[in-house]
């Protein structure tokens, strides 16, 4: 693959893997198998590894997917919620245990934990009451959830002494006086069947899974509905500062004694073998649970030991998750349809007979392109395996041809689109078939005003059912037609009133205050995605200067190739794109970039600087001094690290670990004076300290 091409590929995955992310954290509705994702992922990282120049901070690779919503007031996590490494082979699951004996010896134990499937949480308790309840958001910022998470019946709001503790002066209580607890959210099997009825009762759409169903009921706004929901927790990890505790299954006993809900599924294990003994056993009873999982999570159980190993920007190295196989159904095929996309690709999409899998009833799959039905040599009327990778979107995996009939009918792709009839393109290297009428197919016009107004580009609310009634009644053809409609427009549509028609048109009219970088994103120029509509925007400062630049100026632009390039070079020369711009232009959205303060000084340049602790000024605005200095953050200690910046109660194992490494210890004080700054003119009003 040329290298033009490996970029095309890497900014692809990244769309799909970023769409993938919204429509699982914040949407609640996954197009992808948990296992299908992971593959997607993999093939980016090993791209990512081979091409490196080619890696952006913004790349999933780099990032926790994110389920933070505007309605819910956010927090920063004390400490950043990571997501684990996944794997379906126990090969990848004796690597992580031989990388760990080589980092920490023989000397170590494994607590393997039956994984739940549902949507993670954070609940910190202080002197034995439950302060707050955090989402994962995006790893270092969560949603509060509190009220929601206090209607869990299973989740104490106020902690119990375990049976014969007396407290006294020096030890009042059983429990650090503050410390977090993190675990999983989930709905049992009974309270998703329960809700799903009502939800067909009331004609709403169901949910997928119990996962989606209890990530959606921790999101709801009014929190006297959650109790409703059948919503239960269990607890896995806890952190805190000086933890009484040497092993992790030692800090969740003691949690379990003061009423904390932590499963009993779980098993400390010193080889392989009683590891795989474990998963195998629970591969099989897991069909027997009254709740979802989805597989087993393996962790280094001693705490000084996990410290020691640390942590990738996104994974602890010393937990790993084991993901059993999906299951597989064998069933049907009654028919094939053919889906348009807003890029203008055909997707083939199976009918299928109904066949029940992961305690969900799937009627259709997809079949990816052309290529796919063929390689599987797919005939209509075949009995055909389907596979549905953690309970979400089913795929067709094979054909039983043992029960290949003599009626059995060979489908043939389409010549033509099946939206509007234009004659499709084939695109040999990419495998798919697309229809090139742009601006005259219904179903491209559609994708392109719903990929506008999503919150990667514009963030405006809006479903696909309400582009779906504008575009139908004429009131939207292209996304600048979103900035002429008024109320009497709105209220001439179906389900329409004055309340939610004054939030769609205040949504619509705050989207003016968008960066440029995605209002370039939302215009849905093909193959430009985030991070390459970032790094063009950036590179170019204006949408005047992108619409004059030649095929030579885009090519000087980092990671955009041949393909983007000729892409980006027609889309402004199409008069009709330019149309639309200038109106976009006129209604006031953002087409230039902001000015960027420069640097101050070179003081901190090729210094590595991790700061804890509490400090005169919130954590951002001193880790952007650290950066208009010259110098770098980083989230951990190593022999790299350049100064430890403690301020007032500095975590202590970041203090031992510098100490341990020879890493000089600087107060707040100190770097200031580096810098020549004042203290006292970086206070700002509305500081509130940041332990981390």
């Amino acid at each position: 693959m040329e290298k033009g091409q490996v970029n095309i590929r890497i900014n692809e995955l990244r769309d799909i893997i970023n769409d993938a992310n919204r429509r699982y954290y914040v949407e609640n509705s996954p197009i992808l198998s948990d296992y299908e994702f992971d593959m997607l992922l993999k093939e980016l990282e090993a791209l990512e590894r081979q091409y490196p120049e080619f890696i952006t901070p913004d790349s999933p690779t780099q990032k926790v997917g994110s389920d933070r919503k505007r309605e819910f007031e956010q927090y920063p996590h004390r400490y950043p919620m990571l997501s684990l490494g996944n794997t379906y082979d126990m090969t990848e699951v004796e690597a992580f245990a031989d990388r760990a004996v080589k980092g920490i010896g023989n000397s170590f134990t494994f607590s393997c934990e039956l994984k739940f499937d549902g949507t993670a949480i954070c609940l910190t308790y202080r002197n034995g009451r439950l302060f707050r309840a955090l989402t994962r958001g995006d790893g270092s910022v969560g949603d509060d959830v509190t009220a929601n998470v206090r209607n869990i019946r299973n989740i104490p709001q106020e902690l119990t002494a375990p049976a014969g503790f007396a407290p006294s002066q020096q030890n009042p209580a059983p429990w650090p006086e503050e410390f977090e607890i993190r675990g999983e959210i989930y709905m049992p099997w009974a309270a998703f069947d329960r809700l799903n009825q009502e939800r067909e009762k009331d004609e709403e759409q169901p949910f997928a899974n119990p996962r989606n169903a209890a990530s959606g009921s921790l999101k709801l706004i009014d929190s006297s509905m959650v109790a409703n929901r059948g919503l239960e927790c269990t607890l896995y990890h806890m952190l805190g500062e000086a933890l009484p505790y040497q092993t992790h299954d030692e800090a969740l006993k003691a949690a379990e004694s003061w009423g904390l809900p932590v499963s009993d599924k779980r098993k400390i294990c010193r080889t392989i073998d009683e590891i795989e003994d474990f998963i195998t056993y629970w591969d099989t009873e897991r069909k027997n649970l009254p709740f979802a999982t989805d597989g087993i999570v393996i962790k280094v159980n001693e705490l000084p030991y996990q410290e020691e190993l640390g942590y990738t920007a996104k994974f602890p190295r010393w937990a790993v998750a084991y993901k059993f196989k999906a299951e597989q159904a064998l069933t049907r095929l009654i028919s094939i349809d053919y889906q348009v996309g807003r890029t203008g690709a055909v997707t083939p999409v199976a009918n299928l007979e109904p066949v029940q899998l992961s305690g969900t009833v799937v009627k259709r799959a997809s079949l990816h392109n052309e290529e796919q039905m063929r390689i599987h040599d797919i005939h209509i009327g075949d009995y055909v395996y389907v596979e549905k990778g953690g309970e979400i979107i089913p795929k067709i995996t094979g054909v039983e041809l043992s029960q290949r009939g003599p009626d059995v009918v060979l489908p043939h792709f389409p010549q033509t689109c099946p939206d509007c009839g234009t004659e499709l393109i084939r695109d040999e290297e990419e495998a798919k078939a697309f229809c090139p009428n742009q601006g005259g197919c219904p179903t491209q016009i559609k994708g392109r005003l719903i990929h506008f107004l999503s919150r990667k580009a514009m963030n405006v609310i809006a479903g696909d059912a309400t582009i779906e009634q504008l575009f139908n009644r004429a009131l939207v053809w292209n996304v600048a037609d979103f900035y002429e409609l008024r109320k009497e427009h709105l209220l001439t549509l179906e389900g329409w009133k004055e309340r939610s028609a004054e939030r769609f048109l205040g949504s619509i009219e705050e989207s003016k205050k968008t960066p440029f970088e995605r209002v370039l994103y939302a215009l849905g120029i093909r193959y430009v995605g985030e991070a390459t509509a970032k790094g063009v925007a950036a590179h170019f400062g204006n949408i005047d200067a992108i619409a004059s630049a030649s095929m030579d100026d885009l090519l000087k632009v980092d990671d955009v190739g041949q393909v983007i390039a000729e892409s980006i070079y027609e889309y402004f020369r199409d008069e009709a794109n330019m149309e639309v711009i200038s109106r976009l232009k006129g209604y006031g959205l953002r087409f230039e970039m902001d000015e960027r303060p420069e640097k101050l000084s070179a003081t901190l340049e090729g210094k590595t600087i991790v700061i804890s602790g509490n400090f005169s000024i919130p954590r951002d605005d001193m880790k952007a001094l650290i950066v208009a200095h010259g110098g770098k953050n980083s989230g951990s200690i190593s022999k790299k690290t350049s100064y430890l910046l403690a301020g007032e109660k500095a975590g202590p194992e970041k203090l031992k670990k510098a100490e341990a490494l020879d890493v000089p210890i600087i107060s707040e004080n100190e770097f200031m004076g580096m810098l020549a700054i004042n203290v006292e003119n970086h206070v700002t009003e509305d500081n509130e300290p940041t332990l981390f």
